[in-house]
């Protein structure tokens, strides 16, 4: 059984920077990691990916300012989030697996002045 574990988010001004971490048990080198959101009253969106072979994909609201990376030997996943707004708050979520995978706990992330 996969288990995501979150850690990191908080409040922060806009402007400011964030990591957020996701641990995971099981398997974990060989298989892609993302990154997921979900703003109050808005459907859930993605946010960025990372695949085994270190390729990256964001999507374009976070292109530019989001950082995602993996350290297989923590089987570990980061989201690098700089130059935060607003509209950045929402609650962030790791996955493994596609929308029908496995769900980390979630970490609210605020960004307010």
């Amino acid at each position: 059984q996969v288990q995501l574990v979150q850690s990191g988010g908080g409040s922060v001004q806009p402007g400011g920077s964030l990591t957020l971490s996701c641990a995971a048990s099981g398997r974990f080198s060989d298989l892609a990691m993302a990154w997921y959101r979900q703003a109050p009253g808005k459907q859930r969106e993605y946010v960025a990916e990372i695949g085994s072979g270190r390729w990256t994909n964001y999507a374009d609201s976070v292109k530019g300012r989001f950082t995602i990376s993996r350290d297989n030997a923590k089987n570990t996943v980061y989201l690098q989030m700089n130059s935060l707004m607003p509209e950045d708050t929402a609650v962030y979520y790791c996955n493994r697996g596609g929308r029908s995978g496995t769900w980390g706990q979630g970490t609210q992330v605020t960004v307010s002045s």
